[in-house]
């Protein structure tokens, strides 16, 4: 597989890595055997950069995730923090990083945690100093290698790249959310920012694999936070109507090359994407990990492939999200 170094990391990752949301909590119910058979399918398919948080299943994810470590050495783990308590600015201390940190680096089984990330914070945390001098801290302290930060809008993401010590930016891009290409894109490459590009399937809609008669379980974020009843919206379904991302996908898929997957195109989509570090896509079992991991064989989309998503983006997609992230 393609590596690319991940921003102020340093570190060198797969373009295809894990998004372990789904063996935590909110997909549906994942089993701890079926969980530890994506990441070791994952591991064997060639990646190398895992992207997990403390609030998935309250650590189980973390847990989960802890237990591959102990099989497998040179893997990257990044975990995110901030979302287990109520969010406000005031809750972004030093004292609650120490805490939350203890705790994630017990579920992981780890002293320093690869990269940590501000999860989705409050927004007046990306311009708050001292929220920034103490994650220095926790790096100066070694109980984290690096730290990012996971945004909900552009705007906090160039906020976010401005400051001297952010490794990366995590960030929803793909097929349905473009304008990321815009802005942050352009300003992480000039930083050395790392981009991880997440929700990288639109909740799956990307997939292809769904019709106007798809339902989802009751435990399942894609049914119960449809109007961001639990979170926000955008996480779902990149925040694209249902009914219109069908549409778009339908149009979409005549670009598909032969013997690849509707999945597997929009992720080589993202790759394509200057700026990208890796896209972390997530799976509920091994057969859909080597789908997404197959996505890093395919050949690089060609202008016209590009320029056609751009297309259906701007017809479709484009009124409903472009202004709100």
């Amino acid at each position: 597989m393609e590596k690319r170094i991940l921003g102020r990391t340093g570190r060198e990752v797969g373009v295809v890595g894990l998004g372990a949301w789904q063996l935590g909590a909110d997909w549906g119910e994942v089993g701890e055997d079926e969980a530890l058979a994506v990441l070791r399918s994952a591991v064997d398919g060639g990646v190398t950069f895992i992207d997990t948080a403390d609030v998935y299943g309250d650590g189980r994810s973390e847990r989960i995730v802890g237990k591959l470590l102990k099989e497998h050495q040179g893997l990257t783990v990044a975990s995110k923090m901030g979302r287990r308590v109520e969010q406000k600015p005031e809750n972004y201390t030093l004292d609650n990083f120490r805490a939350w940190n203890d705790r994630s680096r017990e579920n992981l089984g780890v002293d320093t945690i690869d990269l940590v990330q501000l999860h989705c914070p409050p927004t007046e945390v990306y311009s708050t100093d001292a929220v920034f001098d103490a994650l220095d801290t926790l790096v100066q302290e070694k109980r984290i290698a690096a730290y990012g930060v996971s945004v909900e809008t552009c705007a906090e993401a160039l906020t976010a790249i401005a400051r001297p010590n952010v490794a990366s930016v995590q960030i929803i891009l793909n097929a349905f959310r473009l304008k990321p290409l815009d802005e942050v894109l352009p300003a992480a490459a000039e930083a050395g920012v790392g981009i991880i590009a997440r929700v990288p399937l639109a909740s799956g809609l990307l997939s292809g694999k769904y019709d106007e008669n798809t339902t989802f379980g009751a435990d399942d974020h894609r049914n119960y936070n449809r109007k961001g009843e639990a979170f926000d919206v955008g996480e779902t379904f990149s925040g694209v109507d249902f009914e219109t991302g069908l549409e778009a996908v339908r149009r979409l898929r005549p670009l598909v090359p032969e013997g690849a997957t509707m999945a597997q195109f929009a992720l080589r989509w993202i790759i394509d994407q200057p700026g990208v570090s890796v896209v972390i896509p997530g799976a509920r079992n091994p057969e859909q990990v080597a789908g997404n991991v197959g996505a890093a064989e395919l050949t690089p989309l060609t202008g016209d492939q590009l320029a056609a998503v751009r297309a259906v983006y701007d017809e479709l997609i484009r009124p409903q999200v472009h202004d709100r992230w």
